[in-house]
Order: structure tokens, then C-alpha cells, then sequence
């Protein structure tokens, strides 16, 4: 996996204080995107043990609520096993630590990838410009979703984060 940047003190991409892996790759290409220079997935610099270092040393902070995956696509499937294995690590680590995810995959896509339920929401759906609102809350355009994986995972069915 390759990265971007990670950003930290952020408080744009998810609730609360957070540090964000923009990771590289991403197959959506849609139009109006935030972040294309992210979109190739041999762009950026090597995901290494000083990068997921700097993450856990950001997470280790009381005032910091999470982590925030983004990028790119984390989902892209070259992506996919290293988010895994790095949610995984951070829930066992960091067990009151929040993590969001972005991606243009649906969650209908996504569901049975065996990480989802490290994970505390997800926002799915392609960023469309037709849909675009400034005024809608942790997503681009009103297409996309933002989900409770937890309460979506218990109740067997999709339920959108409460705001």
C-alpha cells in the first residue's frame, strides 16, 4: 500500500479530532474530486512501520477521538489487505479509538469484507458533482451514505449515523 500524507489534527473527515491516512489508488475517477492526485495507486510514498508509528503516536493522544481512512480509495483492491490488517491492529491497540473509512464502493460492496466490523463508520458511494451540497455533513454530494457499521452490523440491516 502507498500514502499520500497523513493528517493530523483533523477535523473535516469524521467526528471529533482525528488523524487521516490518504492512501493511494482509486478507480472511481469521478468527476470534481476533492483529491485526484491521489488516484494513481503507484503514487505517493510506501505505507511502512514509521507511517502506521506516526498514526499510533497521533492515536495515543487523549484529545485525538480516531482515525480516518481516505484517500484515494482505502477499498481500492490493491488496498483492501493492508486497511484490513491495520484496523485490525488499531482496534486491538487502541480498542476506544473510533475509524471511519471513505470509499466510492457501496456498502452492499463492501459488507462482507472481514474488517467492516473493526470499523465504526463507513462513507460509501462515488462522490457525484450533479449532487454536490457544501451544507451536507461528513460527505460531498447527497448520493452518498453515511453509516453506523456497528448498529448496521447488529441490526442486520443499514442504518445512517445519527447526527
Amino acid at each position: 500500500m502507498r500514502y499520500h500524507n497523513i493528517t493530523k489534527v483533523d477535523m473535516l473527515n469524521g467526528n471529533g479530532l482525528r488523524v487521516v491516512l490518504w492512501v493511494s489508488g482509486c478507480t472511481h475517477a469521478c468527476k470534481g474530486c476533492h483529491n485526484p492526485v491521489t488516484w494513481d495507486i503507484h503514487g505517493g510514498i510506501p505505507f511502512d512501520d514509521t507511517a502506521k508509528e506516526e498514526i499510533f503516536q497521533e492515536l495515543k493522544k487523549d484529545y485525538v477521538e480516531g482515525v480516518t481512512f481516505s484517500g484515494g480509495d482505502p477499498l481500492h483492491p490493491a488496498n483492501r489487505a493492508e486497511i484490513g490488517a491495520l484496523a485490525e491492529e488499531i482496534n486491538s491497540l487502541f480498542p476506544s479509538k473510533s475509524m471511519w473509512l471513505y470509499t466510492g464502493f457501496s456498502w452492499e460492496d463492501i459488507l462482507d469484507l472481514s474488517f467492516i466490523p473493526f470499523l465504526d463508520v463507513v462513507v460509501d458511494g462515488k462522490f457525484q458533482i450533479n449532487l454536490w451540497d457544501n451544507q451536507l455533513h461528513w460527505k460531498g454530494s447527497s448520493n452518498q451514505k453515511v453509516i453506523d457499521v456497528k448498529k448496521s452490523l447488529l441490526e442486520k440491516r443499514l442504518v445512517l449515523l445519527e447526527t
